[in-house]
C-alpha cells in the first residue's frame, strides 16, 4: 500500500486566490514602444468578444491619429468622456462615474500609465483602473514598459529620454494576464516612416531620438524579460494552489542597504530589478544612530521619498537601530536568511581605503557566507560585484587571552619606548590603558587576564631588579598589590559597561522589531492576515517552525504555519487543544506530552483565549532564554489583540449589516401595511355595497363605486409594479433598450396617463421645437415622468400646478419636472432618492412607498442619463427633478 500523501496547498496561495474571488480581471497589453500595436490588437481582440455576445464597452481610447486603430472603435459603445476645465483649456477624462454607473462585463481603458486632470477622483489612470477592478468589472488596458516605475532610470539611459508617468510594477504583478504585441524594430521604424505611428512632423523627431535599432531592441528585450518574469510567477503560484510537488529549494532574499544619500535611490530601484530576475524577496533596510531623529531635514525626507519608492516596487522596510553599522547590518541579514546584501559605494577618499573604514569594505571583510552586491555610483552601470569572503575564526578562549597579551605587548613597547627619551615616575597608566582597551573591546575575562600580565610584565621590565620577578623593596610590592587590585576592579567595571550597553543594544532592536510588528498590525483588520504577521515575526525570532491555530466554527484549525508545509500530527493536535481548553502550555518542556517537538502556548486576550502558538524546539535545544521569552510574550500579546480586534470588526460589521437589514425591513413592512391596505380597504367596502345594495342604488351610485374600485386597483397595481421594478434594478436585470426616443412624443403620452389618474390636478407643459431624439427606451422614460408627475402632486400642494419643460442644452436634453410645494432642505436632496425614504405627509395624503424616485434614478442611468434634484425651485419654493439624456450624434 502506499502511504497517504500528506501534501497540501501553500496557505499563501490559496489566500491571494481567495482574494480575486469577486474582483474583475486585468488584462494587460503590454509593448516595447508606442506604435507596436497595442491598442489595435485589444480593439481587434474586443470586436470578436463583442461578437460573441459579451457585454463590452470602450471607456477611452487614444487613437493618435491611427485610422486604422480608429476604424476598430465604429459599433463599439463608447461612454462619453468628462470635461474638465483647466487653466482655460477642454480636457477630455475618463469619466469612472459612467462607467461604474454602466457596470459592464468588460471595459477598455487605454493609456494605464496616463496622469488624471488636477480635481480628479484619482490623481492616475491606474487607480481609476484598480477601483474597477475592485468593483468586480474587467479591465484591459495598454501600456509600454519604459512607464514601469523599476524601470524609468534604465529607459533614461538607454534611451536618453525622460519618462515622467509610471505605474508601480505591482500594478503588472497583480495582472490576471499580461500579452505582449512586439514587432521588430526595422517593422516598426517602417511605420513611423509611414506615418502610421505619429503625424509626419512629428514622425522624423522621433526617428532621430526615441525610435533608434538600438533603443528599440532594448526596450524590446526589456518587454520580453518582464513578461517571462510575470509568467514564472503564474507557473509557480499554479503549482502551489495545486499543491504540485517541485523543487523547493530555498528562495534568494535580498537585504538592500539605503541611506540619505542620493545613491540610495539608485541602489533601490537596481535592487528591484535584480530582485525580479531572481523572482526574490527583499527586503530594505537602514541603520540610524541613537538620537539621529536631529539630524538634517533634508536627509531624513530623502530616505523617508527612499522608502516610499521601494514600497511602491513591492519590497518590505525596516529600520533598525544600532551603532556598529556592519554587525546590526550582518544580524539582520542572519535572521531575515538572507543571501544576498545590496548596498551602495560612493566616492571614498583614500584614507578609507586604506583603513577599511568604508561599509562595503568592512563588509567584505566580515561576511562569510552571505554575498555582497555593490552599487557603484558611476554614470554607467558596472556589472555588480558579487564576493564571498571567508576568514578563519578564532576560538573565543583563543580570542580573549590573544588580546590581552598584545594589548599588555604593546604597553610594554610604548613604556620601554619612552624611558629612551625621558624618565616617567609612573608607567602604571599604560597598563591600565591596556586593561581599558580589553574590556572595551572583548569584554570582562580579557580585561581580568590583561590585569593580571600587566601586574606580571609591570613587575619584570619596571620594578627594579628589572627582568626578575622580585621585588627589593617593601613599598613597590605594596604599589604592585595595588595596581593589580585597580585593574582587576577597572576591567571588571569597564566589561560590566561594555555587556550592559551590548544588552541595551539588543533589547533596542527588539523593541525596534516589536515596534514595527506592532505598526504592520495596526494597518490589518482580517484575521488571516494577523496571523500570517505573527507566524512570519515569530519564525524571523526564534529560527524554527511555528504555527498558529483559532477556532474556526468552533474547531481549532490550523490556520498559519511557517514553513507552509509544516504539519501536525494527531498527537501535537491533542496538545494544542489542551493548550486552549486549560489555558496552560503543553508539549516539550511542560508537564503535558513533554516528548513532543512542538511546545504550544494559549494566545491570550482579556475574554479569554482567541488562538494557540506553537513552536518547534530541537531536541537539545535550551530552553528560551529570558530575553526571548519576553520578546515572544510581547508578540503573543500582540497577535492577541490584534486578533481579537480583528473579531470585533467582523462583529461589528455584521451588527451594522443586521441594523440596516432591520432598517429595511421596517422600512418595507411600513410601505405594505398601508399601501396595500388601503386599497384593499376602499376596494372590498365598494364591492360589499354593491352586493347589498347594488339593486337599490341609483346608477350614479353605483357608477361612483365602480370608479372607486378602478381608481384603487390601478393605485394598487402602481404599488405591485414599484416592487417588481425595484427588484429588477437590484438584482441586474435590467436591460434598457437603445432605441431612438423621440422625447416630447414621450413627454405627452406621460401627461396624458397622469392626467388620466390625477385628473382634478393641473399640469402645464412646455416642450422646445425640434427637440433631437435621444438613445435610450421609450416605455421606461415614460414610466420615470409618470412617477415624477406623481411625486409632484404629493408634494406640491392641491392649489398650485406642476410644471415640466423639455429642452436642448449643448449635447443633452434636459427634461424637469417642477412643483410648488414647501421644497427639500439641501442635506435632503440626495436622500430622497434612496430606497423608502419619504418625508411625510404633506398635503394629508398618504406619502407613498418611497421608491418612486430611487427607480426613476434606476431607469435614467440605466439609459445612460442622469437625474438630481434642485431646491428651491420656483419663488424661494417647490422642487424640481432634472433628467438629462445625452445626445448621440
Amino acid at each position: 500500500m502506499h502511504p497517504p500523501s500528506d501534501k497540501r496547498p501553500d496557505p499563501n496561495a490559496l489566500l491571494a486566490l481567495a482574494g480575486r474571488e469577486g474582483r474583475g480581471r486585468l488584462t494587460v497589453f503590454l509593448g516595447a514602444a508606442p506604435g507596436v500595436g497595442k491598442t489595435y490588437a485589444m480593439l481587434s481582440r474586443a470586436r470578436r468578444e463583442k461578437d460573441a455576445g459579451v457585454d463590452m464597452v470602450v471607456g477611452i481610447v487614444e487613437t493618435h491619429g491611427r485610422s486604422e486603430t480608429a476604424a476598430l472603435t465604429e459599433g463599439l459603445e463608447i461612454l462619453p468622456r468628462r470635461q474638465i476645465d483647466y487653466r482655460g483649456r477642454e480636457l477630455d477624462e475618463f469619466d469612472i462615474d459612467a462607467a461604474l454607473a454602466r457596470r459592464p462585463k468588460l471595459i477598455i481603458v487605454d493609456e494605464l500609465a496616463h496622469t488624471n486632470a488636477p480635481d480628479s477622483r484619482h490623481p492616475k489612470r491606474y487607480q481609476d483602473v484598480e477601483e474597477l477592478i475592485g468593483a468586480g468589472i474587467d479591465v484591459w488596458t495598454a501600456l509600454n514598459i519604459q512607464h514601469l516605475e523599476s524601470l524609468v532610470d534604465v529607459v533614461s539611459r538607454i534611451t536618453g529620454v525622460t519618462v515622467r508617468e509610471s505605474v508601480p510594477d505591482s500594478v503588472i504583478k497583480k495582472a490576471d494576464e499580461v500579452i505582449v504585441v512586439d514587432i521588430t524594430p526595422a517593422e516598426l521604424i517602417q511605420r513611423l516612416e509611414a506615418g502610421k505611428v505619429y503625424l509626419p512632423e512629428n514622425a522624423k523627431r522621433a526617428a532621430d531620438g526615441f525610435f533608434k535599432p538600438g533603443n528599440l531592441t532594448a526596450l524590446r528585450e526589456l518587454a520580453l524579460r518582464r513578461t517571462t518574469d510575470r509568467v514564472d510567477d503564474q507557473m509557480i503560484a499554479y503549482l502551489r494552489q495545486n499543491a504540485i510537488e517541485g523543487p523547493w529549494e530555498t528562495a534568494d532574499r535580498l537585504l538592500v542597504c539605503i541611506g540619505p544619500d542620493a545613491l540610495s535611490e539608485k541602489v533601490v530601484r537596481t535592487a528591484s530589478r535584480l530582485a525580479d530576475g531572481l523572482n526574490a524577496h527583499w527586503l530594505v533596510v537602514t541603520v540610524e544612530r541613537p538620537g539621529q531623529d536631529a539630524a538634517d531635514a533634508t536627509a531624513m525626507a530623502r530616505l523617508d521619498e527612499t522608502f516610499r519608492l521601494a514600497e511602491r516596487l513591492g519590497a518590505e522596510t525596516q529600520r533598525v537601530s544600532g551603532h556598529d553599522y556592519v554587525g546590526e547590518i550582518l544580524r539582520l541579514a542572519r535572521r531575515e536568511n538572507a543571501t544576498q546584501i545590496v548596498l551602495g559605494r560612493g566616492e571614498s577618499g583614500w584614507w578609507q581605503r586604506l583603513t577599511g573604514r568604508s561599509l562595503p569594505d568592512a563588509l567584505l571583510r566580515e561576511s562569510s557566507d552571505i554575498g555582497i552586491c555593490v552599487i557603484t555610483d558611476g554614470d554607467s552601470d558596472a556589472a555588480p560585484q558579487h564576493r564571498k569572503g571567508r576568514r578563519w575564526e578564532m576560538p573565543p578562549l583563543v580570542s580573549t587571552i590573544g588580546s590581552a597579551v598584545t594589548s599588555v605587548a604593546a604597553a610594554v613597547a610604548l613604556g620601554r619606548g619612552l624611558e629612551y627619551f625621558t624618565p616617567l615616575p609612573n608607567l602604571s597608566m599604560l597598563f591600565l590603558m591596556a586593561v581599558l582597551v580589553c574590556a572595551l573591546t572583548v569584554g570582562r575575562l580579557s580585561a581580568i587576564a590583561a590585569a593580571v600580565l600587566s601586574f606580571l610584565a609591570y613587575n619584570f621590565f619596571f620594578i627594579t631588579p628589572v627582568y626578575t620577578f622580585t621585588v627589593a623593596e617593601p613599598y613597590e610590592l605594596f604599589a604592585l598589590v595595588i595596581f593589580l587590585i585597580v585593574a582587576v576592579t577597572t576591567g571588571d567595571l569597564a566589561g560590566r559597561v561594555r555587556d550592559r550597553a551590548e544588552g541595551a543594544g539588543r533589547r533596542a532592536t527588539n523593541l525596534q522589531a516589536l515596534y514595527e510588528f506592532s505598526r504592520k498590525l495596526s494597518g490589518i483588520t482580517s484575521i488571516d492576515d494577523v496571523v500570517w504577521a505573527g507566524v512570519a515575526h515569530a519564525q524571523a525570532t526564534l529560527h524554527g517552525q511555528v504555527v498558529i491555530a483559532i477556532p474556526v466554527e468552533e474547531e481549532l484549525t490550523v490556520s498559519a504555519a511557517w514553513p507552509p508545509d509544516t504539519v501536525l500530527d494527531s498527537t501535537d493536535m491533542t496538545a494544542l487543544r489542551w493548550a486552549f481548553e486549560k489555558r496552560e502550555n503543553a508539549g516539550k518542556g511542560t508537564e503535558t506530552l513533554p516528548n513532543l517537538r512542538f511546545q504550544f502556548r494559549p494566545i491570550m486576550a482579556p475574554h479569554g483565549p482567541v488562538g494557540v502558538f506553537g513552536f518547534e524546539q530541537p531536541r537539545d535545544a535550551p530552553p528560551l532564554s529570558p530575553t526571548e521569552e519576553r520578546v515572544l510574550g510581547a508578540i503573543l500579546d500582540q497577535t492577541a489583540i490584534a486578533i481579537d480586534r480583528a473579531q470585533l470588526a467582523r462583529e461589528n460589521a455584521r451588527t451594522v449589516a443586521l441594523e440596516e437589514s432591520e432598517k429595511l425591513r421596517g422600512a418595507l413592512l411600513s410601505s405594505i401595511s398601508h399601501d396595500l391596505r388601503t386599497p384593499l380597504s376602499s376596494i372590498t367596502g365598494a364591492v360589499t355595497s354593491l352586493r347589498e345594495f347594488g339593486r337599490k342604488m341609483s346608477p350614479e351610485s353605483r357608477d361612483d363605486l365602480l370608479a372607486s374600485i378602478e381608481e384603487e386597483a390601478a393605485r394598487l397595481s402602481r404599488f405591485v409594479s414599484n416592487l417588481l421594478d425595484m427588484t429588477r434594478i437590484e438584482a441586474g436585470a435590467l436591460n434598457a433598450k437603445r432605441d431612438w426616443v423621440d422625447v416630447p412624443d414621450v413627454v405627452r403620452a406621460a401627461v396624458e396617463r397622469a392626467r388620466k389618474a390625477f385628473p382634478e390636478r393641473a399640469i402645464e407643459v412646455s416642450v422646445a421645437p425640434e427637440l433631437p431624439p435621444v438613445r435610450g427606451d421609450s416605455t421606461l422614460l415614460g414610466q420615470v415622468l409618470f412617477n415624477l408627475i406623481d411625486n409632484a402632486h404629493k408634494y406640491g400642494g392641491e392649489d398650485t400646478p406642476t410644471t415640466i419643460y423639455a429642452r436642448r442644452e449643448e449635447g443633452e436634453v434636459v427634461v424637469t419636472v417642477t412643483d410648488q410645494g414647501k421644497g427639500i432642505p439641501p442635506a435632503d436632496l440626495e436622500r430622497i432618492f434612496d430606497k423608502f425614504y419619504r418625508r411625510g405627509k404633506v398635503d394629508g395624503r398618504a406619502a407613498g412607498t418611497g421608491l418612486g424616485l430611487s427607480i426613476s434614478r434606476g431607469f435614467v442611468e440605466a439609459m445612460g442619463g442622469t437625474i438630481t434634484a434642485e431646491s428651491p425651485a420656483v419663488r424661494k419654493r417647490g422642487t424640481r427633478i432634472v433628467i438629462r439624456l445625452p445626445v448621440k450624434a
